[in-house]
């Protein structure tokens, strides 16, 4: 039951983390590993899934977006112009290959509702964002390990 627990913190904060709202996930997924309360590699799936699901969350508010723009989402959803003006720049300029770095902390959540915003594909979209999210926990995972 507490690896349950601890997976279903993981999940929520992993989801979090990887929307619009503040929240940071790598300090909860070292925590649980330095605990040992749950198998190291379900962690790791459980965080990369989360926070992948949470930037589809993002995908879809920009598809809301594209559809009917800004002011039809609940104010608190709506994400600040000018830093979308800045990820559509950016993700114009580096296209696909940018959504590796959707775990960035500053620009990683506006660039997936920008991908949204641009009807990338959905199916190319989760498996970019899942491989740059689980590749930073894997770092995580491998530093720990080494300090450990």
């Amino acid at each position: 039951m507490e690896a349950f627990g601890s997976l279903a913190l993981m999940a929520g904060a992993a989801f979090v983390a990887a929307t619009i709202l503040p929240a940071q996930s790598e300090a909860v997924f070292l925590g649980l590993l330095m605990a040992g309360s749950v198998d190291p590699l379900a962690l790791f799936v459980t965080a990369s899934l989360a926070n992948t699901a949470g930037s589809v969350l993002n995908w879809w508010i920009g598809r809301l977006i594209a559809r009917g723009g800004l002011d039809r989402l609940p104010a608190r959803w709506r994400p600040d112009p000018d830093k979308l003006a800045k990820a559509q720049a950016w993700f114009g300029r580096f296209g696909w290959p940018s959504l590796l770095f959707a775990w960035l902390p500053v620009g990683g959540d506006p660039l997936t509702v920008v991908a949204g915003t641009l009807n990338y594909p959905l199916g190319r979209f989760v498996l970019l964002v899942l491989i740059g999210k689980a590749a930073r926990y894997a770092l995580l995972w491998a530093g720990w390990a080494v300090a450990a």
